[in-house]
């Protein structure tokens, strides 16, 4: 259709003339309103923006001395915020004389670690800042839903 003609039909039905594709030969053109194509783009980018959930980074404390169905129950909280698709720092924090003594430390984090192997991976390595020492773990990235539906197909 010729552009003169096309131009005239936007103008009688008080719409837009929007060229789609500049590089077609001839070009590709539309009529549309063009202030409600830009306002409904916004709206689907921020109806986007606003279902995306930011990874959050959570931090657990724990001491180096700390009982063991303490720990039991700060494992089960960093599962939880693990399952909610939150990175989570365990961080062991040293006061007094227990600076000296950093291998405590360690131990309680290696235990963290043997008991979060299925459930988690290390996002970060270990990292010794003052009177911490630190830990990042992070949501596996395996996809159960895949996995439940392969099996129930198969059945």
């Amino acid at each position: 259709m010729p552009l003169y003609k096309a131009l005239q039909i936007a103008r009688e039905h008080n719409i837009d003339l929007v060229e789609v594709a500049s590089t077609a030969a001839p070009p590709v053109c539309r009529l549309l309103d063009y202030g409600k194509y830009k306002y409904e783009q916004a709206k689907k980018e921020r109806e986007t923006r606003k279902s995306r959930k930011a990874s959050l980074v959570r931090e657990v404390r724990l001491r180096p001395r700390i009982e063991d169905h303490d720990l039991e129950s700060k494992i089960r909280l960093i599962e939880r915020l693990l399952d909610e698709g939150d990175k989570v720092k365990v961080t062991i924090f040293f006061r007094g004389r227990e600076i000296t003594r950093p291998e405590l430390g360690k131990k309680v984090l290696q235990e963290v670690l043997n008991r979060l192997k299925d459930k988690a991976i290390v996002d970060q390595p270990l990292a010794i800042e003052e009177r911490r020492l630190s830990l990042f773990f992070a949501p596996p990235k395996s996809t159960k839903k895949v996995v439940v539906e392969a099996s129930g197909a198969q059945d």
